[in-house]
């Protein structure tokens, strides 16, 4: 599997990208930057967007991506959500007010984005992948998940603080290659953190220690862009074995 970075970051400032993670060139997981790094014709060829949750900077690119692709497939773009995840992008964003209900364009039997929302207790198929989703936890319903597809696998936290069924199911997860780990605030912002469900360094090399990855690389996301030299300096001091920060534009082989 390939997995193409194509933003990383907890917002966007200058260079820096919203989350957005590229399988295969197919299955986005999560859309805050799918329309800012892509052309038309790589766009058109995303079959399915797998969301976290439902905060802005990762969903902002489904109505953007709907729109631009309308006219453009013989299939609508499936968007994999939970429930509570589904019925904000009904009610919040694809409300005919915020934007078109691209649901129902150009023709409700022929929509450009179809909702197809997923039981976070019990895995599912998205084409050649098993996605196994965990709840983790944040300040609206949001889920991690493992991503394989029979041979090899990679897991993603989601935005969350600290937790625990997450590194739990990567203890029983067989040929992991990669684990991605939101990692917002400094810890000199411990308390920003907490209150709004994120991870800095500190909880970082907390979490780390509920599990034996078995020297499985953690490549860190979600630095928000205002803090990332310091995070980054924490992170230098902490000496965490086989963690480093994700770039932007780089492709990771699982």
């Amino acid at each position: 599997m390939r997995l193409d970075v194509l933003g990383c970051s907890g917002g966007e400032l200058g260079s820096h990208r919203a989350t957005c993670f590229l399988l295969d060139g197919v299955l986005a997981i999560d859309a805050g930057a799918l329309t800012s790094s892509l052309s038309l014709g790589q766009l058109s060829r995303v079959d399915d967007v797998l969301l976290t949750h439902s905060h802005l900077d990762h969903v902002k690119d489904v109505p953007l991506m709907a729109d631009l692709l309308a006219g453009r497939r013989r299939r609508p773009v499936r968007i994999h959500a939970s429930a509570a995840c589904t019925r904000t992008l009904r009610r919040d964003v694809l409300n005919g007010r915020v934007w078109p209900d691209f649901t129902r364009i150009p023709h409700p039997r022929r929509p450009v984005l179809a909702l197809a929302p997923f039981d976070r207790e019990r895995p599912f198929r998205i084409g050649r992948y098993r996605v196994q989703p965990v709840p983790v936890r944040h300040t609206v319903e949001s889920t991690g998940f493992v991503v394989g597809d029979g041979r090899t696998a990679f897991a993603i936290s989601g935005d969350t603080g600290p937790t625990t069924r997450f590194w739990r199911e990567l203890g029983r997860t067989r040929n992991l290659r990669a684990v991605l780990v939101e990692t917002s605030f400094p810890s000199s912002m411990q308390e920003v953190a907490e209150r709004s469900g994120h991870l800095t360094p500190r909880d970082l090399a907390a979490e780390l220690d509920k599990v034996d990855l078995g020297g499985c690389p953690v490549y860190l996301y979600h630095l928000k862009p205002a803090h990332a030299a310091e995070v980054k300096r924490d992170l230098a001091a902490l000496r965490l074995r086989n963690v480093r920060v994700l770039r932007r534009g780089e492709r990771i082989a699982v």
